[in-house]
């Protein structure tokens, strides 16, 4: 017996896949909206083969009103995971994407009375901007960004925002938020949007930040995609892996196969709704000790460039607290090193036409996102 229709948006994308083979798995009838454009897709409308032959396809933009009505139609659930991301300054895509976006999903089911139980909306751990830290004489305090002549000059670390001391970083919890750049701007409104107008509208909504999600399916031609990309493109070419600042920058991985299961459970439970969820793997690593993760995996021994780049806008330690969503049930079974390992196993079957990481690397210096510290 069907658990109900499921609509997931981004659903032919690197997450939105996973979770449409774990809904199926589940009982549920699932259809994926999606817009099959790059960077993520090839642009030739066709589907990709890794999405499951069980799912209902719609090709569509979530900016679209009739897509939305379209894709609604019949519709019991929805988790939205459709958006723009990269780190690039065409600021008023996010915004047309995955702000408007989110409203129209919430306007069709208010103005066309849809009896949509649950949403669930994606987030980013890019919301937190700087986060959070200890400071040895203020105690807990929120560094807002780092300044941008404290990085032309390599100097990486955040200070005090009240007495400009050192600082250490402590783990991210879901009472704080202070975005910075344009993506987590616009990912911090769909939260809102989701909590309020899911509560206003008797709608039941709940958003997931998810920290650096890793494994199978994720795009090798999207510049935003991370270092499990760019990484393993690197030395699969015999390159060494392009390792930004020195490497020191904590960061948290959360295997797309427990993102899949959380976003049921957080789906399903009743507990849940209204609230806002960090998702990730529980624990820090350096990106140095990232690079020799994936350096392993491949059976390579090519030693990381410490190049001294940084990325506008980019956050030097993001580790996640997780205890909220383990208290409904749920826990991280896979670690970086399976994650790099499975997408290490998926990526070498794909078709590799150039050199995606070292194009990506140069688009973000050639528009000014990744610059050099003097």
């Amino acid at each position: 017996m069907s658990k109900g229709r499921a609509l997931i948006t981004g659903g032919a994308g690197f997450i939105g896949s996973h979770t449409a083979d774990e809904l199926l798995r589940a009982g549920y009838e699932v259809r994926a909206l999606d817009n099959l454009t790059p960077p993520v897709h090839t642009g030739d409308g066709t589907w990709p083969d890794w999405l499951s032959a069980d799912v209902e396809r719609v090709v569509g933009d979530v900016r679209n009103r009739d897509d939305w009505s379209k894709a609604l139609r019949g519709i019991d659930v929805v988790i939205h995971l459709a958006a723009h991301q990269d780190l690039l300054p065409n600021f008023s895509q996010f915004f047309h994407v995955n702000s408007v976006g989110t409203a129209l999903l919430y306007e069709l089911i208010v103005a066309e009375k849809l009896p949509v139980r649950k949403v669930v909306v994606a987030s980013s751990q890019f919301v937190y901007g700087e986060g959070r830290y200890h400071c040895a004489r203020d105690g807990e305090v929120f560094p807002d960004g780092r300044e941008p002549q404290r990085l032309s000059k390599g100097l990486w670390e955040p200070i005090c925002p009240k007495c400009g001391g050192s600082v250490r970083s402590l783990p991210l919890l879901e009472t704080h938020a202070n975005p910075k750049n344009q993506y987590s701007i616009a990912k911090y409104s769909q939260e809102l949007m989701a909590i309020a107008l899911g509560r206003n509208y008797d709608i039941p909504s709940a958003a997931i930040r998810y920290s650096i999600v890793q494994g199978p399916h994720q795009s090798f031609r999207n510049a935003y995609s991370g270092v499990l990309r760019i990484f393993a493109l690197q030395m699969m070419r015999g390159q060494r892996a392009s390792v930004f600042e020195d490497g020191q920058q904590l960061r948290d991985y959360v295997n797309v196969g427990d993102v899949a299961r959380a976003n049921r459970l957080i789906l399903e439970s009743e507990e849940a709704s209204y609230q806002v969820f960090n998702l990730g793997g529980g624990r820090g690593y350096t990106v140095i000790e990232f690079a020799d993760i994936v350096a392993e995996a491949l059976g390579v021994k090519i030693a990381p460039s410490v190049s001294g780049e940084y990325r506008v806008g980019d956050t030097r330690h993001s580790v996640s607290d997780i205890t909220k969503v383990q208290q409904l049930g749920w826990q991280p079974t896979k670690t970086p090193r399976d994650s790099v390992r499975d997408y290490i196993e998926w990526i070498r079957r794909q078709k590799l036409e150039k050199d995606y990481a070292g194009e990506a690397l140069a688009r973000l210096r050639g528009m000014g996102a990744l610059r050099k510290a003097n």
